[in-house]
């Protein structure tokens, strides 16, 4: 991997790399267990990613730390050319523009699809803001055009408990994009959903794509197939194989740890 051409660090404030996403030999150690060994990515703006790997294969210790959850023991993370990552908490580093979905979805039951869209949509968090209450001045257009790309417009006036597994998952990747984040980070959206919504899942990441950068975390191996993205695959805290889905998938050592199980 390409290491940026200039050191990052507080008093460099030029662009150090092309990169959406930087991140080379991060490590994590929790009481005497390394969770990541020198584990290295890089992803491009508009890139979608996708993260595979066995159960401690150090996937959610990778988002934690692009997150701001967990501070590694050492290693580099930076975000659009030249933000620090390792630097950062968690709210600075939301407010960067990385959004992160978990796998069980988080949405506000009692409210409706659009109120839930409303509710998450990024503006001024200023008191005087608030006070004269900017959401409210909000176009209808915009919270539209979100439902819209995640196929709930029909739905906007229901209540989100009304809502199946899986539209559940989308609102709440729709109140990822009412952020307008840079780079989403979404952990197995498709667990649980049936298979006509795994492949609408499939459709909606591949539309986001492109205008954000995405990187999913995902087991479903023909849900990854339908990503049509480049393919990860993490081992013991650092990256096995990289490429496509067909190359890592025939990769022997990727066969022998996780697909071969």
């Amino acid at each position: 991997m390409e290491r940026p051409a200039t050191a990052p660090g507080p008093a460099n404030k030029t662009k150090v790399t092309d990169a959406l996403l930087y991140v080379d030999d991060l490590r994590v150690t929790f009481d005497g267990y390394k969770a990541l060994r020198g584990l290295s990515l890089t992803l491009l703006p508009g890139e979608m990613r996708a993260i595979i790997g066995p159960n401690g294969a150090g996937k959610t210790t990778m988002m934690d730390c692009i997150t701001g959850k967990t501070k590694p023991d050492s290693g580099i993370a930076l975000f659009d050319g030249k933000h620090d990552l390792l630097a950062l908490d968690e709210p600075a580093i939301a407010d960067l523009g990385i959004g992160r979905k978990f796998q069980k979805p988080t949405v506000f039951e009692s409210h409706t699809v659009a109120d839930n869209v409303l509710l998450a949509l990024k503006g001024p968090r200023a008191a005087a803001a608030s006070l004269f209450g900017w959401r409210n001045r909000v176009a209808a257009e915009r919270i539209d055009a979100i439902l819209t790309t995640v196929g709930l417009i029909a739905h906007r006036a229901r209540p989100a408990a009304d809502l199946s597994h899986g539209q559940k998952q989308w609102l709440e990747i729709g109140m990822l994009l009412a952020q307008d984040p840079k780079l989403l980070l979404v952990d197995e959206p498709v667990a649980g959903m049936t298979d006509a919504e795994t492949a609408q899942t499939a459709d909606l990441l591949r539309r986001i794509a492109g205008e954000h950068a995405v990187v999913v975390v995902e087991h479903d191996m023909h849900f990854v197939r339908a990503l049509q993205c480049r393919v990860t695959c993490l081992h013991e805290g650092a990256v096995l194989a990289e490429g496509s889905i067909d190359a890592v998938s025939a990769d022997p050592k990727v066969v022998e740890v996780y697909l071969g199980r």
